[in-house]
């Protein structure tokens, strides 16, 4: 348990190390850009960072521009240029659209908790940010994600967010 409890706060940590970071960006209230990001920032955390291209349609859907190596144990593959879909099933990409549209539509970063369960695993969780960037300062056209893995006693579902 004491194990569990220290992954989770160095979740945290890191969350908050990584939005105090975007936080610093912003200027007179507009959103920093991709141009504005320097990785070389928040060089520990790259591992399980994601950039993520908003596709515009009838349907807006996102594409895994990029995602940090770490990454790669928690899907068991490359994401990296992946949709939505072709890296979840119908219920998750569900999921994550909805999530990232939030982040789109409301101009705002956001966080939650996403079971591992579609992994056979759901007795882990992905701890998730999601942080809004805008080439303009205003529409935005790519997202900042971190990610995070824990294990969690029990069943915690999906969607726990707060922003």
């Amino acid at each position: 348990m004491a194990a569990q409890l220290g992954a989770s706060a160095t979740a945290a940590r890191a969350h908050e190390e990584l939005f105090a970071y975007w936080a610093s960006l912003r200027q007179a209230g507009r959103l920093p850009g991709r141009a504005d990001i320097r990785p070389e920032d928040f060089k520990r955390l790259l591992p399980t960072v994601s950039l993520i291209d908003i596709v515009p349609g009838l349907r807006r859907d996102y594409r895994l521009r990029l995602a940090g190596t770490g990454l790669y144990s928690v899907y068991g593959r490359e994401i990296t240029g992946r949709a939505l879909g072709d890296v979840y099933g119908a219920k998750a990409a569900d999921y994550w659209r909805a999530e990232l549209d939030k982040v789109v539509e409301d101009r705002r970063p956001g966080v939650g908790c996403h079971s591992l369960s579609w992994r056979g695993a759901g007795h882990m969780s992905l701890l998730w940010l999601r942080l809004p960037l805008a080439t303009n300062g205003r529409d935005v056209d790519m997202i900042l994600g971190y990610d995070a893995v824990v294990g969690v006693h029990g069943d915690t579902g999906s969607g726990i967010r707060a922003a």
